[in-house]
């Protein structure tokens, strides 16, 4: 027999116990203050990150770091985000995925700043762990509450989150390569850091004021074959959509390190135009992200992962062996608007199966592919030619798509299977 996915809210400390007991019901509004405080603190999340990616030639000088020393003071801050990832989700199960979000981002906001004064590469990487804490925890966090919200809501609006956390990189990496002449990387990234606390403390408790939304998580079935059987079937369900995770940022890392390089050298582009190659890319994801919620809701998710894979693939063959320019380009706006809502519907449906704790799965395993796309796509480039080795990224966006296909028979299935809620389910459609 099929097993529901049950809601249930948790206490929160700073409201009397017994408005925890029941779940609270959905909202009319589709713009919440909930919903709009979440969306500045992705924003933030994308602003604080894209501030620090600008002024790491910066930090790079003014340590004296050579490119592999670099590297392993930059791996510092992704093995302090995948260590604290798993005990984040725990932490949300205990205490609630806001407040967690909002600690999370307090400690990235005074974290930025600290690269700038760094004066070895020791130092350099002992400061990057910190960042990486921050910045993994955030995302989880945020993402968990995220996954609650939609709940609430009854519509598909993660990818309307993830947009706001586009639309933060854009901005911080713009102003910050407008700032840089004019600028130190120390004053940069403070003003960023005060920035990031201020919105913070102001979204923060606007998030926190807010109606609890119900915490998803999985229910406990009454016998022991029961649970051990529906525990199994979650487990896989979150590892699958982990894997869409982890496949759409293998061609994110991928295409964010070597998009310009494959322009200029294997298209001829000039740098000028390399760049404006993957800001169309980067706008293009933006793009999809805005409309992810209207076409989850016309189109359902699984639809939306299924398109959105097998356009990015095509989009990827495209912008890899085209041998034009402008060709090239429109290639990598098709991967933009293809990979778009891949990952954070991933991580709702992960979410909607497994809670906190699968969002903290998904996102580790999402976080792992961000890392191994530009080493794997770089051995492969010596091997074969990065052309071709661009090509990888369409294998994955192609793996992605098939997953939702695998899940649907999982999620239907029955022998004490989950039901993980989708986006026709919340919104009543189709």
């Amino acid at each position: 027999m099929p097993l529901r996915n049950k809601i249930r809210s948790f206490p929160r400390p700073t409201r009397p116990s017994h408005q925890s007991l029941s779940p609270t019901p959905a909202t009319d509004s589709p713009w919440s203050t909930a919903r709009l405080a979440l969306t500045a603190i992705f924003a933030v999340d994308g602003f604080l990150f894209a501030a620090w990616v600008v002024r790491i030639p910066d930090v790079r000088s003014q340590v004296s770091a050579s490119h592999s020393a670099l590297g392993l003071a930059l791996l510092c801050l992704s093995i302090g985000a995948v260590l604290t990832m798993p005990l984040i989700g725990r932490l949300c199960l205990r205490y609630g995925s806001r407040p967690v979000t909002v600690g999370s981002l307090t400690l990235l906001s005074l974290a930025v700043p600290l690269p700038a004064h760094a004066h070895s590469v020791a130092a350099l990487g002992a400061v990057l762990l910190l960042f990486g804490v921050g910045y993994g925890g955030a995302n989880v966090a945020m993402n968990s509450a995220a996954v609650d919200l939609v709940a609430q809501l009854r519509r598909p609006v993660m990818p309307s989150f993830h947009a706001g956390y586009s639309l933060g990189g854009l901005l911080g990496a713009g102003l910050g390569g407008l700032l840089a002449g004019h600028l130190s990387a120390a004053w940069a990234l403070a003003c960023s850091g005060l920035l990031g606390l201020a919105v913070t403390a102001v979204a923060g408790v606007a998030l926190l004021r807010s109606p609890a939304a119900p915490m998803i998580a999985p229910e406990r079935a009454g016998s022991k074959e029961q649970g051990s059987a529906s525990s199994g079937r979650v487990r896989l369900l979150v590892l699958l959509f982990g894997l869409t995770a982890l496949c759409t940022a293998y061609g994110e890392g991928a295409i964010a390190d070597w998009t310009t390089l494959h322009l200029t050298d294997d298209v001829h582009a000039s740098a000028g135009t390399a760049a404006v190659g993957y800001a169309a890319y980067a706008f293009a994801m933006t793009t999809g992200r805005v409309g992810g919620t209207w076409l989850s809701i016309r189109l359902g998710q699984n639809r939306v992962m299924l398109f959105g894979g097998v356009l990015a693939a095509a989009g990827m063959v495209i912008a890899a062996l085209a041998p034009a320019v402008p060709l090239a380009i429109g290639g990598f706006v098709l991967v933009g608007l293809g990979l778009a809502n891949l990952f954070p519907l991933a991580i709702a449906q992960a979410g909607v199966a497994g809670g906190p704790q699968g969002v903290a799965l998904a996102s580790t395993l999402g976080y792992g592919g961000m890392l191994i796309g530009p080493v794997v796509i770089g051995f492969l480039a010596d091997a074969v030619g990065l052309p071709l080795a661009l090509t990888t990224v369409a294998v994955a966006a192609s793996a992605a798509a098939l997953v939702p296909l695998s899940t649907r028979r999982h999620v239907s299935g029955g022998g004490g299977g989950t039901t993980v809620a989708s986006s026709e389910q919340m919104t009543g459609n189709r």
